[in-house]
């Protein structure tokens, strides 16, 4: 008897088999692009994608992957197939909103037994879901984050006002021009400048007395320079330079320095702009004589912390329920960071331990809080955490750092205030990003290990729902190779 080929038969089951496999890399693949363009750490797209395969019922045994800033790759070679795949990551946002849909998807897909054209719906329908928050929402919560920072730096109210105005139109302006083709380091320059722009013509209002004399009383500010260092905060990549932290730690080097990298950029761009407006305006040198010691209310502090960590959750898109969570962690967050900054040699409460360790205790008091925190509103940890430390970014430092390499004239002297304003402000920005690392790096065994029992057990449940028999010998084969995780 002669045999017959069945290769060209479409229902040839080698055939059906090998396009089902093709379809589920597809699904794994747009799930870990979506989480890396919503700006999520690479440790967190890796398990994520460990979770969806075990749905997807992929032995982890063959599947490798591939994670890079903008290529995914993801290959399955078993004793039938070898498949390859490729996913390109066109485009980088902040959204935590899609990272938390797409943790809980993971999870759902395996309790509630999904097919594969349910999850892919619900993947289309995580990709077609607005952002939360409208442009203009977020341009003025932005804007008022920067306000919260100013108030932190030691302006007064009025000021704070001026500050987030600059903010709002020059945070708007930076949303817009990218839609019209400029290039996204441009816009964040262009941005700076007008910014820094706007809040120098505020200074106008309060140090001009011709102009002075029209307005009423609330419109004067005592501290009418301090909203050209808020003004700008805005662009701070926050959540690039905590993913870039995270990334090393793991031993995501490559990733990692391609964050950081774009981290860097960002920031250049940024301080281009503002010194370009620093040299237009002719500003002189007004931050050195600036204090670093709070002298606010602590009430007041706590007000700005609250305001600049919901307004950068709009920025970061979170889910509108979190808000408020956000801004009481925003409050931790600043007040302890202060309580341990501050003490009895400069006048304070507190334990006078420094800026940078008083950074690095305010996000590490966050983080630890947010670990049990994160089941109560059932949300990944960095949800919560990025926004509740980005009001710690020391500012003024910065700005001091950026005031000393601009007006350097060669002198020795020079150079050393410049470096030494810009290593307390990296060291401080550091260490808010090791706090909120802490899980990772502390904790990641016990969570770890609570997941996967959890994801093994719900992998065991679904099997017995189908009625399909549960091998024993070989469920403890897989147990070795699940990784499940925390949401």
């Amino acid at each position: 008897m002669q045999a017959t080929c069945q290769c060209g038969n479409p229902n040839n089951p080698s055939k059906v088999a090998a396009a089902e496999l093709q379809h589920k890399l597809d699904l794994l693949l747009r799930t870990g692009s979506i989480l890396m363009e919503s700006a999520a750490d690479t440790s967190r797209i890796r398990r994520t994608m460990k979770r969806a395969a075990a749905f997807l019922s992929l032995d982890e045994r063959y599947l490798h992957f591939y994670i890079n800033w903008n290529v995914l790759m993801v290959n399955y070679s078993d004793t039938e197939h070898s498949f390859t795949k490729f996913q390109r990551c066109e485009k980088h946002g902040i959204n935590l909103t899609s990272i938390a849909k797409i943790s809980k998807l993971t999870w759902s897909a395996i309790s509630n037994d999904y097919s594969l054209d349910q999850y892919e719906k619900a993947l289309d329908d995580i990709q077609k879901t607005p952002r939360s928050f409208t442009p203009w929402q977020v341009a003025i919560g932005g804007g008022f984050a920067c306000g919260g920072f100013c108030v932190q730096f030691g302006c007064d109210w009025p000021a704070f006002f001026y500050c987030s105005l600059a903010a709002i139109l020059g945070f708007r302006l930076r949303m817009f021009l990218p839609t019209r083709g400029c290039n996204n380091y441009v816009a964040i320059g262009i941005a700076a400048f007008v910014a820094t722009l706007i809040a120098w013509a505020t200074t106008f209002l309060s140090l001009t007395p011709s102009i002075a004399g029209v307005l009423p009383e609330f419109m004067h500010s005592s501290t009418p320079w301090h909203p050209l260092m808020a003004c700008a905060l805005f662009i701070v990549p926050g959540v690039p330079l905590i993913n870039f932290v995270s990334d090393m730690l793991d031993g995501y080097i490559e990733v990692g320095m391609v964050r950081a990298l774009n981290t860097l950029l960002m920031v250049l761009s940024m301080a281009f702009g503002i010194a370009f407006a620093i040299k237009v305006c002719g500003i002189d040198n007004f931050v050195k004589d600036l204090t670093m010691i709070p002298h606010h209310e602590y009430w007041e502090f706590a007000v700005a912390a609250a305001v600049s960590a919901m307004g950068f959750s709009t920025i970061f898109s979170i889910p509108r329920r979190l808000l408020p969570v956000v801004a009481v962690g925003g409050i931790i967050a600043v007040c302890f960071r202060n309580f341990v900054n501050l003490g009895p040699s400069n006048g304070n409460i507190g334990l006078d331990m420094g800026l940078t360790i008083g950074s690095l205790a305010g996000s590490a008091l966050i983080s630890v809080i947010v670990i049990k925190a994160r089941h109560w509103f059932h949300v990944p940890h960095q949800c919560i955490t990025i926004p509740s430390v980005i009001p710690m970014v020391p500012g003024v430092l910065m700005y001091r750092a950026l005031f000393a390499f601009i007006e350097m004239h060669g002198v020795v002297g020079e150079v050393t205030v410049g470096m030494n304003n810009a290593i307390k402000a990296s060291l401080a920005i550091i260490c808010i990003a090791l706090g909120v690392a802490i899980p990772n790096i502390f904790f990641r065994r016990f969570i770890e290990g609570d997941r996967k029992r959890k994801l093994f057990n719900m992998l065991v449940e679904r099997k017995r729902k189908n009625g399909e028999f549960v091998d024993l010998s070989a469920v403890e084969i897989n147990k070795c190779c699940i990784f499940a995780f925390n949401i």
